[in-house]
């Protein structure tokens, strides 16, 4: 892994695992998805609406390790507001880059980049993706 990819996956990892952006319940939600790893006990849920075909109040609220807990807050920010079709292709997009054999991720925002560096780190690819890959199987649902 290159320093400059070392020192963005931690900058972004200690940035979102100590202030994490709508890290509340949301009992209210009319949508709420539990990503659990049952191999090391990381469990969040994912509360938001669909409005107008756009995902909307997205928050999230659990525990986890840092990996999870800040991969979990990306995901809330970036998808917030998104209209459901670009939700679905980001976490594709997303979850492509991490299966990718590439060391340096082009033309993706810094933020999902960082998270490429957890390819050196089997053990904690799934916590990377655990969020990710629930949104994106509830989005990819037909109606």
């Amino acid at each position: 892994m290159n320093d400059r990819l070392k020192q963005l996956y931690q900058s972004v990892i200690l940035k979102h695992s100590k202030e994490p952006v709508h890290f509340e319940k949301k009992e209210q939600a009319t949508h709420v998805l539990e990503a659990y790893n049952p191999l090391c006990g990381d469990k969040f849920q994912l509360f938001f609406e669909i409005e107008d075909g756009k995902i909307s109040q997205l928050s999230f609220h659990g525990y986890g390790c840092a990996i999870s807990k800040a991969s979990a807050s990306v995901l809330v920010k970036k998808l917030e507001g998104r209209p459901v079709e670009e939700g679905l292709a980001l976490c594709r997009e997303f979850l492509a880059m991490l299966q990718a054999e590439k060391e340096n991720p082009e033309d993706v925002d810094e933020e999902l980049a960082a998270f490429a560096a957890a390819r050196s780190f089997p053990g904690r690819m799934k916590c990377a993706t655990l969020s990710w890959e629930e949104m994106e199987t509830f989005l990819g649902k037909p109606d």
